[in-house]
């Protein structure tokens, strides 16, 4: 079978010229899946602070670094999506580098508004690199691809820090620098990386009415986008924050069973997510989004349901709410960001990109306190607010335009090949 065969088999975008792009975002995945699994570990073992203090002064620091999106978006268009990207590489980079030296309470706080401010600015830009990467016919395989790769990366991050936590301590602090490494060697790939599709950085917005935040604030279409990922940002926090409470709490299983669920989730994500990409490419993405929101609405359902079953059904009950709950999540992944990147006019992509970044900033922030608050009134209210919200974006997306508004004072001069928003096939 030849190489172009099996691509289209396994759903594939064709990866010729942007080997290095890929593995940057194999090293990026890696960096922040380590990120994820360790920084409390990290402090509770290097410091004699108390887990009240470290635990505080994460969530300080993560809260200082809320707003990073609106500044990065104002780069994005300034600097350039690559720029950008290898900026927020080096600074994650310099951030973990300062973990070794971080043994007060605002010494935390300070290394982790670095490191968040790092991440939060490298999501942000980095939506705009698989434009560049992606021929306008193979968006939501590119998507859906990056969606697959970051998991595998991020899953084998988690596995790395938990294996380096359980055989020495001193293998935690070998870890910051490998986590640093890592980010170094994704800011040097992005910055040797040609991709195909030039990209031009913008002169700085000269009014704020026509060229900043202000007319993302005015685009509605745009706003509804936000407004439903919200929704979408609030589903996905389900597994880090609300699973394992309710597997043992509500279900009165053993928490093996969450993380099961949490490892089956991962591993579909890696080998599936391709597949149901090649699938929804010839679907309009607004109608896929709004698709996921109605799938996880019949997730959370099933959740629910679950405390009605007897004890013998829960674990198979369990399994089928999160086998649809993946599906929702295949689905939504790649359709969320081929829209945030291409409903955005390209002259200000940037500050459109920092908005819709911001609405997983808030939502990642909002979900631990309303997600376990919902809990404490009640099992079911989780699922029943979250069924509520994916199925209140349905209409907010359906309405959407799926082209980037065109403002001809803002045309490119004939002849650039910088890439433009446009509808997916």
């Amino acid at each position: 079978m030849s190489t172009s065969r099996l691509l289209e088999k396994w759903g594939l975008p064709d990866l010729t010229g942007n080997g290095r792009f890929v593995t940057a975002n194999v090293m990026d995945s890696l960096g922040n899946g380590l990120l994820l699994a360790f920084t409390v570990v990290y402090f509770t073992t290097t410091t004699s602070l108390s887990l009240g203090s470290i635990g505080g002064a994460l969530s300080l620091g993560h809260l200082l670094a809320l707003l990073t999106p609106v500044v990065a978006g104002s780069l994005i268009d300034r600097f350039g999506s690559r720029t950008v990207v290898i900026a927020a590489n080096l600074v994650s980079a310099a951030g973990f580098c300062a973990f070794l030296a971080a043994d007060s309470v605002w010494r935390i706080v300070a290394v982790q508004f670095v490191v968040q401010a790092g991440s939060s600015t490298y999501w942000t830009a980095s939506r705009g690199l698989v434009l560049l990467a992606a021929d306008r016919r193979d968006q939501a395989r590119w998507f859906g691809f990056i969606g697959a790769l970051r998991n595998i990366g991020g899953g084998f991050g988690v596995a790395v820090a938990s294996a380096a936590v359980a055989v020495d301590d001193g293998w935690v602090r070998a870890l910051v620098l490998l986590d640093a490494l890592t980010f170094v060697v994704a800011a040097i790939l992005i910055a040797t990386w040609h991709p195909a599709a030039a990209e031009r950085p913008k002169p700085a917005a000269r009014t704020a009415g026509s060229n900043g935040y202000a007319a993302v604030l005015r685009d509605a279409h745009y706003m509804r986008l936000i407004l439903a990922n919200v929704s979408f940002v609030l589903a996905a926090s389900v597994l880090p924050v609300l699973l394992t409470l309710y597997v043992t709490e509500a279900l009165h299983a053993g928490a093996w069973l969450a993380g099961a669920c949490i490892l089956g989730n991962m591993a579909l994500i890696a080998t599936v997510q391709t597949l149901v990409a090649r699938m929804i490419e010839r679907h309009r993405p607004t109608r896929v989004l709004a698709l996921a929101g109605v799938v996880n609405a019949a997730a959370f359902a099933v959740f629910g349901v679950l405390l009605a079953l007897p004890g013998g059904a829960v674990t198979a009950g369990l399994l089928v709410a999160m086998a649809v709950f993946t599906l929702a999540e295949m689905l939504s992944m790649p359709s969320s960001s081929e829209l945030s990147a291409t409903l955005a006019p390209e002259h200000i992509r940037g500050r459109y990109l920092g908005a819709f970044q911001l609405s997983w900033s808030l939502g990642n922030a909002l979900a631990p306190a309303l997600l376990t608050t919902l809990l404490g009134y009640g099992p079911a209210w989780p699922w029943v607010v979250l069924g509520a919200l994916n199925l209140i974006a349905v209409p907010l997306l359906l309405g959407l335009r799926e082209t980037a508004p065109h403002d001809r004072a803002q045309e490119e001069p004939a002849g650039t090949t910088a890439p433009q928003g446009g509808t997916s096939p």
